[in-house]
């Protein structure tokens, strides 16, 4: 029975042959009377060819050993063929672990449980610092003390001296003129208990870090994400203080009935960006861990990329592509309402007032323009009008719930997209309906009741949850491309290794 070899295959047997019949004639010795008659040479010291066979057979085996890769290469036993040895190199699962310069194929599972790990300390932060925010505790600690202000005080006078710098600032002035100091330490421990949750996530971050691409557990492109993130994280505490900043300037208040509060723009910012840290994290730790379990079953991998990449698929792609922006800039939109306090007006809905909008007078008011031809009306209004924030953010709520509505009804009653659709895609969009049902319901009862502590902060939490599941999502309907490659180069070396075992 003939047996057919790819391209591939052939030449590595050609070149393994070559290999080893140039290595073994460099290492047969030379004859120093080449023209001796045999009859002049002793018995022990004419070496023949069974001799030389036997001296040399060590480096004809590592010759083999030394192709595909030296570290992960065994010996063949006596009577076996060293391309077994060479097929099993090639079709050994990648650890994750790396030795001397080299990097790894795929980055270690290890990796992807840390980044998770990571990624559920971001989503606690949010929801403390959404607490910190609504008992009004950020601007309680007027300092910036990176290292020295991860211990609280811890005296009477410490205490009294940390009071006595929040006496001089507006909103104790304006609206705490009569705090006492047991009142203070609860405020002064919300802010401190999330500036140490801060610092805890960039130590459990950075360090282990380093230590995966120092050690090279990581792709090179897993260890450049890591570096993003970490900056990330460095920038993210910068933008915390100078969003506190923006609550301590007194001229930001002098005028009659002015709220102390942090610029809403600034609390935006801050926001943002741990939703994005948060999102890298999460997203690089789906990857890594998709990649472990793909290549674990390599034909089950090409099998999910085949699925994925019909035809029919890629309309929804790019839906649930839009899913996550529009979930994005709505809880972007919240962080408006959350800093102009507009939560605090027009507490029923449907409806605004009268109407399902407000007067477009009080929408546009000119009361927030800046210039004398009211050039920057629009924009102002939209940015810094609570009445505008608060109805912008219900028409990106609403349009963000019908979107979702309209990709569930899409994957369901197409039957070409129906047909096609993975298992784990489906109970994602069905979850993603669900989070957002919870969301809206969240929303319209924190409204009514007048921004309730405990139920504001489980919408912001909500919020996260919404983006998580959309993420989720995505990257399940993302086309694993990476893991397909290496997928396939596994199952090529394997069909290398069975044709092999069949000569």
């Amino acid at each position: 029975m003939a047996i057919s070899f790819s391209p591939l295959p052939s030449r590595l047997l050609l070149r393994s042959r070559l290999l080893c019949n140039a290595k073994f004639q460099r290492r047969l010795p030379r004859q120093s009377h080449p023209f001796t008659p045999p009859a002049s040479r002793t018995a022990n010291s004419s070496p023949t060819l069974s001799s030389y066979i036997s001296t040399n057979r060590s480096a004809f085996w590592r010759t083999f050993s030394s192709i595909p890769n030296p570290r992960s290469a065994t010996t063949p036993k006596a009577g076996e063929s060293p391309l077994g040895s060479l097929a099993d190199s090639l079709i050994r699962p990648a650890t994750g672990k790396a030795s001397g310069s080299s990097w790894s194929e795929i980055s270690d599972k290890k990796v992807g449980y840390w980044l998770l790990g990571s990624a559920t300390l971001v989503f606690g932060i949010v929801v403390l610092g959404g607490l910190t925010r609504l008992t009004e505790s950020g601007l309680s600690i007027t300092e910036w003390k990176p290292v020295t202000g991860t211990l609280p005080p811890l005296s009477q006078q410490d205490w009294m001296d940390n009071f006595n710098k929040y006496k001089d600032s507006p909103e104790y002035r304006i609206l705490n003129p009569n705090m006492t100091l047991d009142e203070y330490k609860f405020i002064y421990f919300m802010e401190w208990s999330h500036r140490l949750w801060g610092r805890a996530i960039g130590l459990t971050f950075v360090l282990p870090a380093i230590y995966f691409i120092v050690r090279r557990r990581v792709t090179p492109k897993v260890a450049l994400r890591l570096l993003g993130i970490s900056s990330m994280i460095g920038f993210q505490g910068f933008i915390g203080w100078w969003m506190v900043m923006s609550g301590l300037r007194d001229d930001l208040f002098a005028e009659p009935g002015s709220h102390p509060r942090v610029s809403q723009y600034r609390l935006t910012a801050h926001l943002g960006a741990a939703f994005t840290v948060y999102a890298a994290m999460l997203w690089s730790g789906l990857d890594i861990l998709r990649e472990n379990r793909f290549l674990r079953d390599p034909q089950s991998a090409l099998t999910t990329l085949k699925s994925l990449s019909a035809p029919q698929l890629r309309i929804f792609r790019g839906l649930v592509g839009l899913l996550v922006a529009m979930v994005f800039a709505t809880a972007m939109s919240g962080g408006l309402v959350a800093g102009l306090d507009a939560g605090l007006i027009y507490n029923e809905f449907p409806k605004m007032g009268t109407g399902y909008m407000p007067p477009t007078k009080e929408m546009m008011d000119p009361f927030y323009s800046h210039t004398e031809d009211h050039s920057d009306l629009w924009w102002r209004n939209m940015l810094e009008n609570p009445t505008t924030v608060q109805f912008q953010h219900r028409v990106a709520a609403l349009s963000t719930f019908t979107a979702i509505c309209a990709v569930f009804a899409y994957s369901r009653f197409n039957p070409k997209v129906a047909e096609v659709l993975p298992k784990n895609v489906r109970v994602s969009v069905m979850g993603v309906l669900h989070l957002a049902i919870m969301q809206v319901l969240l929303g319209i009862s924190t409204l009514i009741y007048m921004v309730p502590t405990h139920l504001a902060a489980i919408h912001q939490a909500g919020a996260l949850a919404l983006l998580t599941g959309s993420i989720v999502l995505g990257h399940r309907v993302g086309l694993p491309k990476t893991a397909a490659r290496i997928a396939a180069k596994r199952i090529e070396a394997a069909a290398l290794k069975a044709a092999v075992r069949k000569v």
